[in-house]
């Protein structure tokens, strides 16, 4: 990492920081949509049944992984600022905090997970599938988040290839367990869908040593002695980072989540059929969003050591160069998904019902792209700002007081039916999107204003 002078040297910087960190997502969205291409294969009711339990877990994936994300800009700003001293301490206790917070998530889905499906009006082959997908997938639940602090500490000073390095070693392993444990060959049981959690979770035990062994390999990093220095455990340290990461998760859950309701209510309101279809839709838009997220996580880092190196022009240029990049994307993604809907679909099935409802529902989730890339992105820039806890807020109120609620009654009351769903999220996605801009107008002034009041100098190009 350095501070660019040019525009030109700050394109060439972030790309070089984006690139790996979007091969690494895509390789992770890879792995789910392995799980549920593979998983539609075997029959409608494992496709029902992954997705189910995909839409249980990702909002407690993605919320709880969310905290750790607070390592990402805390570590930029430490290097921004010449403090790399301070780091051990900070991912170590990170360390401790992912493996509590694993556990802890364990416990819960032991005694939740099953009571929620009860209330679900399921058929009982697609709720023993989803529940015992989510069985399999527990295994790597700790060594998950474990890895993704590694990931940040890698990310956070701008070694994004290392990450991506260990995600594409890892993918080739999810393949072939799934083929293995999905389809019953090479001499493991056939589980259908259920395979598909377990060879989720062997996976995530994988990604874990590659990215141990990494820690010890790559010469920049072995100075700071993870897993060699220990410390012990600091609530002081744990509520420092809670206090970013809390906020953080909870943006990304409330976000996260909108996507695993609809499906819930789906499976709740509609058919088999509807929910494959639906299924289809989230899963192929997640795998395009996965350019906006890397944009997002990108965005952060670059921000963050600018913030750290008190250079506000910087961090303002490298903004808009990660937002327009990620509507830019997705604007040409949604042109692509639009002609090709009923290809795509037929990737995933070769049930005719299923294609067709999928293919109505892939043009009303068009709408939302933009609205979606803009929220992601902006959220990314103030995460590298270390301003959580308003976006905090704007994400509750646009995701679940407009979103879900808009969507539940267009769905329910109209002749949209699942439609209406998607309605109501490019609704609260666009909601959030004008909440953050604003937000950031308002961060951005003020730290200009603080480091003005403070007597330092803001570094301009």
């Amino acid at each position: 990492m350095y501070h660019a002078e040019t525009l030109k040297d700050k394109i060439r910087l972030f790309l070089r920081i984006l690139l790996p960190i979007m091969i690494t997502q895509i390789s992770l969205s890879a792995m789910n949509l392995v799980d549920t291409m593979m998983s539609g294969r075997v029959g409608t009711d494992d496709l029902a049944g992954v997705a189910i339990g995909a839409s249980l877990w990702s909002p407690v994936f993605t919320g709880m992984n969310g905290i750790m994300l607070a390592i990402t800009p805390i570590i930029a700003q430490f290097m921004g600022a010449n403090e790399r001293h301070k780091i051990h301490h900070t991912v170590t206790q990170a360390i401790f905090l992912s493996i509590a917070i694993g556990i802890a998530i364990i416990l819960i889905g032991i005694v939740a997970v099953e009571p929620i499906l009860n209330l679900m009006n399921l058929e009982e082959n697609v709720k023993y599938i989803a529940l015992h997908y989510l069985v399999g997938l527990s295994i790597g639940i700790v060594p998950l988040f474990l890895s993704n602090v590694i990931r940040n500490f890698f990310d956070g000073q701008g070694f994004t290839r290392i990450t991506m390095i260990i995600t594409v070693l890892a993918v080739p392993f999810n393949v072939l367990l799934n083929y293995s444990l999905i389809f019953g060959h090479f001499g493991m049981p056939k589980l259908g869908g259920i395979g598909a959690g377990y060879a989720t979770g062997i996976t995530f035990w994988i990604i874990l040593i590659i990215s141990i062994f990494m820690t010890f390999k790559i010469e920049s990093v072995k100075e700071y002695k993870l897993f060699v220095k220990w410390l012990k455990p600091s609530m002081k340290a744990w509520k420092e980072q809670l206090a970013i990461g809390i906020p953080i998760g909870l943006s990304i859950f409330f976000e996260a989540s909108i996507f695993s309701v609809v499906t819930l209510l789906i499976g709740n309101m509609f058919s088999t059929i509807i929910i494959a279809a639906n299924q289809i839709v989230i899963s192929f838009t997640t795998l395009l969003f996965m350019v906006p997220l890397s944009l997002s996580m990108a965005i952060t880092i670059v921000v963050g050591y600018s913030i750290g190196g008190k250079r506000l022009d910087s961090a303002k240029q490298y903004s808009l160069i990660g937002v327009l990049g990620a509507v830019g994307f997705l604007a040409l993604g949604s042109i692509f998904m639009y002609f090709f809907r009923e290809q795509i679909a037929y990737l995933y099935t070769s049930d005719p019902s299923v294609v067709l409802v999928a293919g109505q529902l892939f043009i009303i989730a068009i709408i939302y792209q933009l609205s979606d890339a803009s929220q992601a992105s902006l959220q990314g820039v103030l995460r590298g700002y270390k301003d959580v806890k308003v976006p905090f807020y704007i994400a509750f109120a646009a995701y679940w007081l407009v979103g879900i609620p808009s969507g539940y009654l267009l769905a329910a009351f109209t002749s949209l039916g699942p439609a209406g769903f998607w309605v109501g999220i490019t609704l609260g996605l666009t909601g959030a999107a004008i909440g953050f801009f604003i937000r950031l107008r308002i961060i951005y002034r003020k730290e200009r204003a603080n480091l003005s009041m403070n007597g330092n100098k803001v570094v301009s190009e």
